[in-house]
């Protein structure tokens, strides 16, 4: 058996391939960015085809002439976007609709107007948000001739992004992976596989959907052609659950956040189904031999992507490195307050219909002001869903953060501050490769369970102490709020 593993992590603005040891070390490491589709206001949209296009050549640029040192492969994915494929041809058959797109907002209430959220909550944990897949299935299937025909024919596959880069993989597997297929809003919390009840409320034929299987264990199989040999696909996991993991998060009560394109709190919940009264979402952690651990979490529509934002379309900065120094740079914001709803608001909130707002504008307003509220509305969003993790009763003791926007060492302290929590972040941030590493360790043997693996692969931490005076905290968070109640 090799001594290296391959991991695959398909984000939302770019794709990758990293090659890990058995210590959690990184040897080689290959990114390419995705191109991001923007038709209409609030619809975000990929090609399915650049995803599996550029993941398998940063794969094959890692693996180069070395694949008998591939010991297994861990998949980590975007989670909640849809792709349409023919599972003849293994060919996309439209764009896939991106976690973050609203197009579907309309057909939500009418569900919700409908009576049917308390059921969909109680039997999936999740909420009627066009933020989860089944309604961008749905919406594929009303309003795209090629899809509705593929499905006619009984040729069409639905699938989330780990299941689509498996079919391409094995040449047409189609299975979901248990975390994968818990955001979906047609598999229950309790239940193995996809279910009819579900399925028929959205209107989602149960045969175009994959088999759901554990997030760890050996569970496929690489085509012979595509690396020299055929290599085993051994963990997949969502990508905030593989943080959770990355993070050491196995135990109950452990909470993470992961600020990346958009900002993800998981708490583990253990073995028992959580539920929420304040709009919080119930997931599926991991999965092995059949054998579930759930997580409860609060997810932030828009974290990275708005500072790439404030880069790529308004050009105030030249980099997201940018923002340290330009919040370093003055001593408060002065009253500019950033609501970053770009693509909606999540939890706790859940508006579909929000737009983003800069607030407190004045003539003393500059880059370095908007700049610095930018990183301080990670804090407020992150302090909203303190708030209602603590009225479900599941107050953090500490939260451990990560993802390329917890480099950031203000903004880290800000965090503290805020939340008045020690805040501890690990040396290496992309804890959402290590888990899948971790998992995929662990689902080839390599490891013999996911602590011994975590313990042998995490390395060290970086610790944050609040250090903000009340009164400041205070007075920030109701700015925040008053720019909230104007949106």
């Amino acid at each position: 058996m090799g001594d290296t593993i391959l991991v695959l992590d398909a984000g939302t603005t770019s794709t990758r391939a990293m090659l890990f040891g058995l210590d959690g070390t990184v040897e080689r490491l290959s990114q390419a960015e995705l191109t991001q589709h923007y038709p209409k206001p609030g619809w975000v949209e990929h090609d399915a085809g650049e995803i599996w296009d550029k993941t398998l050549a940063c794969a094959r640029e890692v693996v180069g002439e070395d694949a008998a040192r591939i010991a297994c492969i861990g998949i980590t994915n975007q989670r909640e976007t849809v792709v349409a494929w023919d599972r003849d041809t293994l060919e996309p058959l439209a764009r896939a609709i991106v976690w973050q797109d609203r197009r579907t907002a309309d057909l939500c209430a009418r569900l919700k107007e409908q009576g049917h959220e308390p059921e969909v909550q109680r039997r999936t944990g999740l909420l009627l948000d066009p933020y989860f897949s089944a309604t961008k299935m749905r919406w594929m299937l009303d309003n795209d001739e090629t899809v509705r025909r593929a499905a006619e024919r009984g040729a069409l596959a639905f699938g989330t992004v780990e299941s689509w880069l498996v079919a391409k993989l094995t040449g047409g597997g189609h299975v979901s992976d248990a975390s994968n297929a818990s955001r979906t809003l047609l598999m229950p919390l309790k239940g193995a596989q996809f279910e009819p009840g579900l399925s028929d409320l959205f209107e989602i034929p149960l045969a175009t959907l994959p088999r759901v299987v554990d997030t760890h264990g050996h569970l496929a199989e690489t085509q012979l052609a595509l690396f020299g040999r055929a290599i085993p696909i051994t963990g997949m996991l969502g990508d905030q659950q593989a943080a959770t993991v990355g993070q050491g998060c196995l135990s109950p009560g452990e909470t993470k956040a992961t600020y990346g394109t958009g900002a993800f709190i998981l708490t583990n919940q253990g073995d028992t189904p959580p539920t929420s009264d304040h709009r919080l979402l119930g997931t599926v952690l991991t999965q092995r031999d059949g054998q579930r651990r759930y997580a409860l979490e609060g997810s932030v529509f828009v974290a990275g992507s708005l500072i790439q934002w404030l880069r790529d379309t308004l050009g105030l900065i030249d980099s997201a490195a940018e923002t340290e120094e330009l919040a370093r740079s003055i001593s408060d914001s002065g009253e500019v307050v950033v609501v970053p709803a770009l693509s909606g608001l999540g939890a706790p909130h859940w508006r579909a219909d929000a737009r983003g707002a800069i607030t407190g504008l004045s003539f003393a307003s500059g880059r370095a002001q908007i700049a610095r509220a930018a990183l301080e509305s990670m804090a407020h969003q992150t302090h909203d869903l303190a708030e209602a993790f603590a009225a479900d009763g599941r107050r953090w003791a500490g939260l451990k953060i990560d993802g390329g926007m917890s480099a950031n060492d203000w903004m880290a302290q800000d965090l503290a501050d805020i939340l008045a929590l020690e805040v501890e972040r690990p040396d290496f941030v992309e804890t959402t490769a290590l888990g899948a590493a971790v998992a995929a360790a662990v689902g080839a043997g390599l490891h013999p369970d996911l602590p011994a693996a975590v313990h042998a692969m995490r390395g060290g931490v970086r610790r944050f102490s609040p250090a903000m005076e009340a009164s400041v905290r205070e007075e920030r968070l109701t700015r925040w709020h008053r720019a909230l109640a104007g949106i």
